[in-house]
């Protein structure tokens, strides 16, 4: 039944020597502006209408707003279009504030980016259910936070298929919104192209009334406030960074031109819907967005089509919101994998599913997005305010902060190389003013509203980093355990063990005495284990069988060629293996493979081994720490257990040896 659901929901296993498999889940630049730019241009469903409602009855001044939107926009993306070109493997925030700063400072910036993610799904799900109940009834309002709950669901099981599918299935919905928001401009346009030369003009004579009538600084704090509470506007730009390992080759190419695309479509779409509100008088109304509002008043003249027409322009926006979740569900997983390889966060993040997903940063994420709606709703209930409004204000300080130590790291690589690299000036030049325009946001967004619950994304950000300080703590403690088992592998290179006597290579028996021994590479783990089973079980086995798993994970999953390298390594390892077993005078054969799942690979060789050597009994080793608790269990890969249960299953015989640490 288990395997019939993961089926039916998740799809079958793909296979990983299929030459064609990293084609299939890749994405063209089109398909990256769906599935990653979507984070972008989806926050002009909520970003400009927040910035246009802090302005109260100085509309006119939306027109400023727009304009530094647009200018921002585009700034971060030409700054961001230099971290491609320079990290082409990718790694965003994370990887250029490790490389280019301290990797403590990348540790902050990954671990902000990671809050933010998790914002990104909820905030988008939130605003696309605001969109939909914006038609319905007011009494169908009592099933929003169910209808959120539920898009959140459907969206870890479309993740868990894997990203190509969930993107694709999206598409039509993501040119639907392009279609009717573009219809929505062109009537814009049409109904008031008499009003448009004006704006510019009354915007001036608004500013100069503001000022003469709440003084000059007045005015520049409530523009300040109406573009930091539109922030959310200017993210996503960094998800491309974060998500080069998705991108169809050549990546970087690929990548400059979903930054085209994003930039472009961004500043377009907020520009023109914050002039629509001026132009056609937009005010707030209850239980519907300023959008819904603006295009009731655009379709004003439709007839009969008028509804419809709101609809599917509103349905439109939606799901474009879902789709902008999908950057949670591509850059969190990718991020926690990358942290995991440096030992920031658990190894088990880096585990690809059959059907190559990062499942567990994608259940860590949705299961953290469920956990930050549910809190969300109940603050704003609690403050008589919008679950969007609240949840913009943790999520903007969030990205800023990466966005702020991203253009510092660069800022620093291009004054340390100013010698060696060509156009240093005009890299350094757009660099130092996004470093500059995302300072300048992040600290307006952290004093205007820290008592408003800026307060809480701090703490939330600065209690992530403590865990995974104490993660990384364990894993170097664990590893100067470690470093007196790593001592045989040198010991054994230096000086091989003298040979046994009474021993035949030449005439290897397969009904004989057989140990076999799982191992992880030719490492101290695997070599204690060896030399423990032949101290305990002495003149007892004559034939050795070596097996070992090529892991695929986050990664290696990269190419053909790295999995080809994968074999190879698996290879190399279980050869010294066999020479080591064959210089004592032992019969030795060895068995590999390459897959994502350690048990199913293993259960697989157990079985062919099981029929070759039918006289045979295996053996693994696992770690004994000092002191086991449910944070060593968390850190520590303990696949040994799993495999020995799938053996007993089958009637073979398994025996764990203990390693002790200290």
């Amino acid at each position: 039944m288990k395997e019939w659901f993961k089926r039916v929901f998740i799809g079958q296993a793909r296979n990983v020597h299929d030459p064609e498999v990293f084609h299939k889940v890749s994405l063209i630049a089109f398909l990256a502006w769906v599935g990653l730019g979507s984070d972008a241009l989806s926050s002009s469903c909520y970003g400009p209408e927040e910035a246009f409602k802090v302005l109260a009855g100085n509309t006119h001044l939306a027109l400023i707003v727009a304009l530094a939107s647009a200018a921002t926009i585009f700034i971060i993306s030409a700054s961001y279009k230099q971290i491609v070109e320079l990290f082409p493997s990718g790694g965003g925030g994370y990887l250029v504030a490790s490389k280019l700063l301290s990797p403590s400072t990348g540790m902050v910036s990954a671990c902000a980016l990671l809050i933010d993610y998790v914002l990104t799904i909820t905030i988008s799900v939130v605003a696309g259910m605001d969109a939909i109940f914006s038609f319905l009834p007011a009494t169908m309002l009592k099933y929003k936070l169910i209808a959120e709950i539920g898009g959140i669901a459907l969206l870890i099981i479309l993740n868990l298929r894997g990203i190509k599918e969930s993107i694709t299935f999206l598409l039509p919905i993501f040119i639907a919104f392009l279609a009717t928001h573009a219809w929505v401009f062109l009537s814009m346009f049409i109904q008031h192209a008499s009003d448009i030369p004006q704006i510019p003009g009354e915007t001036l004579r608004q500013l100069q009334v503001s000022t003469q009538s709440t003084g000059g600084w007045a005015t520049l704090f409530l523009l300040l406030k109406a573009f930091s509470m539109g922030a959310g506007t200017f993210t996503g730009i960094e998800a491309v960074s974060n998500g080069m390992h998705i991108l169809r080759e050549p990546k970087v190419k690929t990548a400059v031109r979903t930054m085209g695309l994003m930039a472009g479509s961004l500043a377009f779409t907020v520009v023109g819907l914050m002039i629509a509100y001026v132009l056609y008088g937009v005010h707030h109304v209850d239980g519907k967005t300023l959008n819904a509002v603006l295009f009731e008043k655009v379709s004003a003249g439709y007839g009969w089509m008028a509804h419809p027409f709101i609809i599917v322009t509103l349905l439109s926006e939606a799901f474009l919101l879902f789709i902008a979740s999908q950057t949670g569900f591509i850059g969190g997983p990718q991020v926690l994998a990358n942290m995991a390889a440096d030992r920031w966060m658990p190894s088990k993040f880096t585990i690809l599913s059959d059907r190559f997903v990062t499942q567990n940063g994608v259940l860590i994420m949705g299961v953290s997005s469920l956990v930050i709606l549910i809190f969300a709703h109940y603050m704003a209930k609690t403050h008589q305010a919008s679950s969007v409004s609240y949840l913009i204000i943790l999520y903007s300080i969030n990205v800023f902060i990466t966005f702020c130590l991203s253009q510092l790291g660069m800022v620093r690589y291009w004054v340390k190389h100013r010698g060696t690299v060509k156009s240093w000036k005009s890299k350094l030049a757009i660099n130092f003013s996004g470093l500059m325009v995302t300072t300048a946001i992040l600290f307006s967004i952290i004093i205007m509203k820290f008592f408003e619950g800026g307060w809480l994304t701090i703490i939330v950000t600065g209690g992530l980093a403590f865990f995974v300080t104490m993660i990384k703590r364990h894993y170097n403690q664990t590893g100067k355990m470690l470093s007196r088992l790593d001592d045989l592998v040198a010991a054994t290179e230096m000086e091989p063990l003298q040979a046994q006597e009474n021993l035949n290579p030449e005439t290897p028996n397969k009904l004989a005495k057989t140990a076999v021994l799982l191992v992880n590479g030719y490492s101290g783990l695997g070599l204690h284990t060896l030399f423990m089973l032949l101290s305990k079980f002495k003149g007892i086995f004559h034939n050795f069988v070596f097996i070992q798993v090529g892991v695929l994970d986050a990664g290696n999953f990269k190419g053909v060629a790295q999995v080809d390298n994968l074999h190879h390594h698996v290879e190399g390892q279980l050869q010294k293996y066999k020479s080591l077993m064959e210089n004592k005078g032992f019969n030795v054969w060895t068995y590999h493979s390459v897959g994502t799942d350690i048990v199913e690979q293993v259960d697989d060789l157990a079985t062919k081994v099981q029929d070759e050597f039918p006289d045979s009994m295996f053996f693994g080793g696992q770690l004994v720490f000092p002191k086991e608790s449910w944070f060593t269990r968390m850190l520590h890969n303990f696949a040994i257990f799993a495999v020995q249960r799938r053996l007993y299953r089958r009637g073979i015989l398994f025996l764990i040896l203990p390693v002790r640490v200290s």
